[in-house]
């Protein structure tokens, strides 16, 4: 049998065997692998040449004519759809056909599956039947009684490309969150690997492109056999080369002057290419254009061609610029809080003027201060007018939103001496619009008592400006006197606020009192009632130069008041009173401030005893010398009271130590009060003591406790303070 003969007939095998689907059953002659052939009359002897009785034998089983016409045609479009299968399967093939070597080939169809088989008619399993729990990996199935993996970290070559680089590491460090342990070897390499890759990053981050990073994770043996080895795990950096600006190109619209985006991007050939140096760079670019009149600039995204043979980079910034604009009108829009008659009461620019973003902002925190929004903002709209400058009018729209106009509020303290003191007030912001707000006001104290109601107008007819009418009436009882007073009060005042602490504020105004007091009279040697009527004039400036209102932790602050008064209890008795005080704030450190305060105070033109005892001066108290108590420092009369003076003088200095919300406050204070107009440093007291600090979002609660340095008899041995802010 020639090999092309042989060649056809597996060929035929095969095609046969594939396309009708049935199994070829082959003499014992063809015996698996391993077995030994089967014995008859048909197997040739050894040596011997097979030979068949057959005269076929010799001829090819299937004539190439034959199997070459077999074939299905094949067609050069690979696109040609593909023949249909057939269905059909055929009963029968050919007789068994004798080989060679008189091994026969048969066939028989197999049965075709019915549709009765009791297994393709059974319904599919529901999916719900079947169990959806995750496969359990090697972490889910340890036994959790083994002990955790613990590991060191260590990392190399971060300190090459800065100091503070790899302190950013540690902090953003897969292996250091993890604290030294893990579940398993896996793990520490899993974080080992995150680390690697936040390694690369921060070196990219700071111009090292070609930065690579790798982790090694070695077993460090514990010298007690009792106890696991540990494991190291070590991030191995190398930063590479560092890559700098080759140049620097901004491509922009015309400005005035021509090189304003060029010059407010503080980028230059050589610098580093460091993220987060260009990023700053460009957000100065986007601050301060829109403050020398470009409102709608918008910074383009960069693009930095690097070149690894150098190494630099091409950086280059699209930059639009918008129009150059000046200040137009006001416009609103939303709930109708404000008018436009009174919004432009905030401004504190004129139209016309370049733009300056910085103004904008001020009018939005103005409109903020004032408590009467939910939501306030404002934004500049293009006009499209130009002005004869060749600016373009840029109008700026208020939208509103009211918020709520009434409000409760209060506070509560405790001092000894003067016992407990709440106030509780109510208001009404814009009951008389526009930002005419009612306030009544209720005082309740172990030693005072007192109703009060104001009308305030904010804002009035200039901003910041306020005018207030207050009418009261107040019960004090204390060591120094017990006083039934009636008052009523206008001012005129210009005042910070939380949002706005301004750094000159300044008041005046008039008041009328009525006030009936007991004083001792020296002259007859006993206490008596006298009823005072008091008419003032009070003023004040503050200079402040402090960061804060309610919690100053540096700068310093300056505050005058002057009141001409007189007294009408039987005569007229003119005088003035008034009183300087100074304050500083030095930052030790981030926790540690340094505070002191200064006081002194003197009235002219009047004997102490033509003075009603509400007007003298007093020390002593939460507010003076801590460790005495209230009003309690100065002249007494026979009977160990307090009777006041017409001068005082007062000194005190504290260490803030604060950590996190809480604080504590070592404090010395000095003062006294003095007969004499003039105030001096002769029989000065002394209180020293130790304060804690609770900070709120409203202002730190004060809790200070003090003791009197030198006490006269009758003084206290402790003194308790509480209250809402700073000692000043």
């Amino acid at each position: 049998m020639t090999a092309s003969t042989s060649r056809h007939h597996w060929l035929a095998l095969a095609l046969v065997a594939s396309s009708t689907g049935f199994a070829a059953s082959v003499s014992a002659q063809l015996a698996e692998p391993g077995t030994a052939p089967a014995k008859g009359p048909s197997a040739p002897k050894p040596g011997a040449q097979s030979q068949s009785a057959d005269p076929r034998a010799d001829a090819p089983i299937v004539p190439d004519a034959e199997f070459d016409s077999a074939l299905p045609p094949l067609s050069g479009d690979l696109n040609a759809p593909l023949e249909p299968m057939t269905t059909a399967i055929p009963e029968a093939v050919t007789p068994p056909t004798a080989t060679s070597s008189g091994t026969t080939v048969a066939g028989d169809v197999l049965p075709p599956t019915g549709p009765g088989d009791p297994q393709l008619a059974q319904p599919l399993t529901p999916l719900s039947s079947f169990d959806t729990t995750p496969l359990q990996t090697a972490a889910d199935i340890q036994d959790k009684d083994a002990p955790e993996i613990r590991y060191e970290t260590a990392t190399k070559g971060l300190d090459k490309a800065g100091d503070g680089l790899e302190g950013e590491f540690k902090a953003l460090s897969a292996l250091a969150e993890g604290k030294g342990k893990a579940a398993n070897a896996t793990q520490v390499s899993a974080r080992a690997r995150e680390d690697e890759a936040l390694a690369v990053r921060l070196l990219k981050s700071v111009g090292y492109y070609d930065a690579t990073a790798i982790s090694t994770i070695e077993t460090i043996p514990n010298a007690d056999t009792t106890k696991a080895a540990r494991l190291k795990a070590t991030v191995s950096a190398q930063p590479g080369r560092l890559y700098s600006l080759s140049s620097v190109i901004v491509t922009a619209g015309a400005t005035t002057p021509p090189d304003l985006v060029r010059t407010q991007l503080p980028l230059k050939v050589g610098d580093p290419i460091e993220a987060a140096r260009i990023q700053g760079a460009e957000a100065n670019v986007s601050l301060t254009l829109p403050q020398q009149g470009y409102p709608f600039v918008k910074v383009g995204e960069r693009d930095i061609l690097l070149d690894d043979q150098t190494p630099t980079g091409a950086y280059t910034l699209p930059v639009d610029v918008g129009p150059r604009s000046s200040f137009g009108q006001l416009r609103t829009e939303g709930d109708p809080v404000f008018n436009l008659e009174h919004l432009n009461v905030f401004p504190r620019f004129k139209a016309g003027e370049l733009y300056d973003n910085r103004m904008t902002d001020d009018l939005r925190d103005a409109l903020v201060a004032t408590s009467m929004f939910s939501t306030v903002s404002v934004e500049p709209v293009r006009t499209g007018t130009l002005n004869a400058d060749g600016t373009e009018q840029v109008d700026l729209l208020v939208r509103q939103s009211a918020g709520k106009p009434r409000t409760l509020g209060g506070n509560v303290g405790y001092s000894t001496g003067q016992g407990f003191r709440a106030e509780g007030t109510w208001q009404h912001r814009n009951l008389f619009p526009y930002e005419g707000a009612l306030i009544g006001s209720v005082i309740a104290g172990t030693q005072e008592q007192g109703l009060s109601g104001t009308f305030r107008r904010a804002n009035a007819g200039r901003r910041d400006r306020t005018f207030s009418l207050t009418a009261g009436a107040n019960h004090s009882n204390y060591d120094a006197y017990e006083a039934f007073t009636t008052s009523v009060g206008v001012r005129w005042s210009y005042d910070s606020t939380p949002i706005w602490q301004k750094p000159l504020t300044y008041y005046y105004g008039g008041e009328l009192v009525g006030t009936n007091e007991s004083v001792y009279d020296f002259t007859r040697g006993e206490s008596v009632r006298r009823t005072y009527g008091i008419v003032a004039l009070p003023g004040q400036v503050k200079f402040d130069r402090s960061d804060s209102l309610l919690n100053p932790t540096k700068g310093y602050r300056l505050t005058l008041n002057l009141s001409p008064e007189t007294s009408m209890q039987g005569s007229v008795k003119p005088y003035i009173r008034t009183m300087i005080e100074g304050t500083f704030y030095y930052p030790v450190s981030s926790s540690i401030v340094i505070a002191g305060r200064a006081k002194a105070g003197s009235i002219q033109g009047v004997s102490r005893d033509d003075l009603a005892p509400s007007r003298r001066y007093y020390g002593g108290g939460g507010g003076s010398v801590r460790g005495y108590g209230y009003q309690r420092l100065g002249p007494f009369d026979p009977n160990g009271d307090p009777v006041g003076g017409r001068s005082l003088n007062e000194f005190a200095l504290e260490a803030r130590y604060r950590f996190g919300d809480f604080g504590i406050v070592p404090f010395i204070d000095a003062g006294n009060s003095y007969e004499s107009s003039t105030p001096n440093l002769s029989s000065m007291r002394y209180g020293a003591g130790i304060g804690g600090r609770f900070y709120t979002n409203f202002g730190p609660m004060r809790f200070d406790i003090a003791t009197p340095l030198n006490p006269r008899e009758g003084d206290g041995k402790v003194a308790l303070y509480i209250s809402i802010g700073q000692a000043f």
